[in-house]
């Protein structure tokens, strides 16, 4: 077929029917922990229909979908807004506030709400601000601490986005903030609409926050059912799945109707705020504090007060940190596996779901983006009794780090795959018409082409898996091989035993490993694209303060 002929038609830039196999194969593994509970429910004799429709179900189900739709919308407009403030305008020290928007990812959701609950009401450190609770409060915790699924996969858009139609724009007339509203957005409309996504499916099956703010959902009648009715908890599990499928089949089927934006470049406009820079800054300000630093100043009150018990490992100030250097390097370690497994195990799925759109790589995509609405102790038992019923050597598995890691690649690799997919749409196909043109073979036309653009959002992807695999506890407590020890069960244990200096202080050094990993995915992204903007380039004789452009 003669290049340029029918360009829509040309065949895939990455394999076609190997690529289509392997995307099949990701998401039958995907499908593991969903077959789990069907097959649980089933042999258990469990009825569907009336556990569903029964007055102790329908309530916390409506309140999981409205606390996760309301927790998606506003983390939506709270981490775009901020990734717009970061990557396209002169906001004051936005190096330092790329990073620092990221960190509040790492805080597990219960250990967020309990350092909120401390830190505001009466007894609290600052009493005079009241204590919410109830759906509003933990609307309030779950946006604080779920906003950078957003963020992050719109900022790594927005750092591959190029200035020609912004360009153009203000040419024809446009203000600052129209051209954010017609050119920005709908360039970064793929990653908006995955880490929305992201957001609602973590609000259906977060239980830590929404236990502790006192709001009933389905991942409480799940957890509480565990123990005592583990039919009706198993079916309660296989509805939250159904609910996440039917949710993620529909994100599918709207995004082959949305038309893609493959704007690629390498310099951006930086819009001047103008008299929109004190309000700006307050709002980053803001979230980071309470996001953020809210938790960090409970956490140091901790260990500043210390523990009133006497005998345990850590009492406070003064005490050696030595019993958190081996949980420390297990939990970098688990991650950095994690993040690396996740983002090369979904690629062929969000490759073939952008670039050859078939029913095996929406099924795939659907697959993987549903198991992260399902309660992390549900993926990490399904899994475990997998492994335990697996014939041959695959028993052996059970309780080791390869088992782990892809428990934590089940849970989180939704998070690769939305901002992967993001990055692939990015890529202009005239780059693979070109290549192509020029007698270069598809394995080096991906390498050398399309990796190098679409690795913002691979990295994207990275980070949040890195960053959801520091903190997840369940998968950790079940499938870890014996005597392994991460942060986040350290956190775990001192808290079920109350020694609140110990919760302080692995608090602490998680957040800090959090911003040591992160580190090379964002500041040093940051630091030298910023260097490259402000060198020179098109883009500097078209900045224009937001004064500016609304006194025109």
């Amino acid at each position: 077929m003669r290049v340029g002929s029918r360009p829509h038609k040309l065949r895939p830039t990455v394999g076609s029917r190997q690529l289509t196999v392997a995307a099949g194969v990701v998401g039958l593994l995907f499908l593991f922990p969903i077959g789990y509970l069907l097959v649980r429910t089933v042999t258990l004799g469990s009825d569907l229909g009336n556990t569903l429709f029964s007055s102790t179900t329908a309530r916390p189900l409506v309140n999981s979908l409205l606390i996760a739709s309301s927790t998606a919308a506003l983390s939506a407009v709270v981490g775009t807004t901020l990734a717009l403030l970061v990557a396209r305008t002169d906001l004051p020290g936005r190096s330092i506030w790329r990073w620092a928007l990221a960190l509040p990812l790492v805080i597990p959701s219960f250990v967020g709400a309990t350092a909120v609950l401390a830190a505001f009401g009466p007894g609290g450190l600052i009493e005079l601000v009241p204590r919410i609770q109830g759906f509003w409060g933990a609307l309030a915790i779950l946006t604080l601490l779920t906003y950078p699924y957003v963020y992050l996969p719109v900022l790594a858009r927005l750092s591959t986005t190029a200035s020609s139609l912004e360009e153009a724009a203000r040419l024809l007339g446009d203000s600052s903030w129209q051209a954010v509203r017609k050119v920005v957005l709908p360039q970064a409309r793929g990653s908006i609409v995955a880490g929305t996504l992201l957001v609602f499916l973590y609000g259906l099956s977060d239980f830590g926050a929404v236990s502790l703010m006192r709001f009933d959902t389905i991942t409480r009648a799940i957890f509480s059912a565990q123990l005592s009715d583990r039919a009706t908890s198993l079916t309660l599990g296989l509805v939250l799945a159904l609910v996440a499928l039917l949710v993620a089949a529909v994100d599918r089927s709207s995004a082959g109707r949305r038309p893609p934006v493959t704007t690629v470049g390498s310099g951006q406009l930086h819009y001047a705020l103008g008299w929109a820079t004190g309000p700006a800054l307050g709002f980053t300000a803001l979230v980071v504090g309470l996001g953020l630093a809210t938790p960090l100043l409970v956490f140091i009150v901790w260990v500043v007060r210390g523990s009133s018990t006497i005998g345990v490992g850590y009492s406070g100030l003064g005490d050696s940190l030595g019993f958190l250097v081996e949980p420390t390097l297990s939990s970098a370690g688990a991650a950095a596996l994690a993040a690396a497994a996740a983002v090369i195990i979904t690629l062929p799925v969000a490759y073939a779901s952008v670039r050859r759109r078939s029913w095996v790589s929406e099924s795939a995509g659907t697959a993987v983006t549903s198991v992260f609405a399902l309660p992390g102790l549900v993926v990490a038992i399904a899994l475990a009794f997998w492994a335990i019923r697996a014939p041959g050597l695959m028993g052996a598995f059970y309780q080791t780090l390869p088992l782990l890691v892809l428990g934590y690649v089940l849970h989180f690799g939704a998070q690769a795959l939305g901002p992967s997919q993001a990055g692939i749409a990015g890529i202009p196909k005239r780059f693979d018409e070109a290549a192509r043109t020029l007698g270069v073979g598809a394995r080096r036309r991906f390498l050398t082409i399309e990796l190098p653009l679409m690795a913002p959002g691979i990295l994207a992807g990275a980070g949040l898996v890195l960053l959801s695999t520091l903190k997840e506890l369940p998968a950790t407590l079940i499938l870890a091989p014996i005597g392994f020890e991460t942060l986040a069960t350290r956190i775990w244990n001192a808290a079920e035993d109350g020694f609140f200096a110990e919760v302080g202080i692995t608090a602490l050094v998680l957040v800090v490993l959090s911003a040591v990993l992160t580190w090379p995915l964002l500041i040093r992204r940051g630091i030298s694209r910023v260097g490259r903007d402000h060198r020179g380039g098109p883009e500097c004789g078209h900045r224009r303060g937001v004064g500016d452009a609304e006194s025109r």
